[in-house]
């Protein structure tokens, strides 16, 4: 059974005892557990269910085990001939959350 889920303005398919990263959710901690209630779809053995958009009833719940900041990539801007120069980097804030449960 797996379900696809969105949240922070993405979809993420998941299924149960599943760790997946995703953006920060505010108000939540390390050990909590989170709900997700935004599920799109929810595929079992025997059916489909395709919500429109979003599958009524249905939860996916989590728990949070990690929260952290990704590797620093390098944002440099550049104009030749002009002497434009503009190095910034970026460590993008993450939680990982393990899958526990997807009920219909």
């Amino acid at each position: 059974m797996y379900a696809v889920i969105e949240t922070g303005g993405k979809q993420y398919r998941v299924h149960d005892g599943m760790v997946f990263d995703h953006e920060l959710l505010q108000g939540t901690d390390v050990g909590e557990v989170v709900q997700f209630d935004k599920v799109l779809m929810i595929s079992s053995d025997e059916d489909i269910k395709i919500g429109t958009p979003y599958v009524e009833g249905a939860v996916v719940k989590g728990e949070i085990q990690e929260q952290g900041r990704g590797k620093k990539i390098i944002v440099y801007k550049y104009k030749s001939k002009k002497g434009y120069r503009r190095k910034r980097g970026h460590r993008q804030s993450f939680m990982a959350t393990k899958i526990t449960g997807i009920e219909v």
